[in-house]
């Protein structure tokens, strides 16, 4: 299947309210639409996970996350991009997000993807995506396709075929959190 095809099928999902099993710039991840708070609570069911824990939202740009937190400072930005590996920063003040995919604390975790599949996808649906990995609460993440549980993979409305095959493990995003000073506090490497 062409990624063109791939594409197409994820926005029929998102903008339906499903949930889609799809390749991004760390590991293989489930996603829906940031902004529907029903697509997000199917993720919670689906990984049977509390919903306490909160997920993360990727973006396609900078510009995205003054849209979705009232972050004013700039100054992270630097910061990311000093680092190689996909950077995830947990900010304050979330808006315009499906309620539960907002920390109790009122904080999200946002992460400016630059896989290429992920960011086209974003840019084209016109608005962020959760991001969350693709396995059963309490159980390893997958760092494969493969690995993937069957639950999962049957669960979601679409999974993407785009990457499937590939041999080398994902690795989650390094977790920062921007203090009110906008200094980063490394939470996970």
């Amino acid at each position: 299947m062409l990624i063109d095809d791939d594409i197409q099928h994820c926005l029929k999902v998102l903008r339906e309210g499903g949930t889609l099993l799809y390749p991004t710039d760390t590991v293989w991840g489930i996603g829906c639409d940031a902004t529907n708070e029903k697509a997000v609570d199917d993720i919670y069911k689906l990984k049977g996970r509390s919903t306490a824990k909160s997920m993360i939202i990727l973006v396609a740009d900078e510009d995205e996350i003054r849209h979705y937190t009232k972050q004013t400072s700039l100054q992270i930005f630097d910061y990311i991009k000093g680092i190689s590996k996909p950077v995830t920063v947990i900010y304050d003040s979330a808006i315009n997000l499906a309620s539960n995919v907002i920390n109790e604390d009122g904080s999200v975790g946002i992460r400016i993807v630059k896989d290429e599949f992920c960011k086209r996808l974003i840019r084209e649906f016109g608005k962020p995506i959760v991001s969350t990995s693709s396995n059963v609460s309490g159980f390893p993440t997958p760092a494969l396709f493969s690995d993937i549980d069957t639950i999962i993979r049957q669960g979601v409305d679409y999974v993407v075929q785009h990457r499937q095959n590939e041999t080398v493990p994902g690795e989650p995003s390094t977790v920062i959190k921007l203090l009110p000073n906008g200094e980063p506090l490394v939470l996970r490497k």
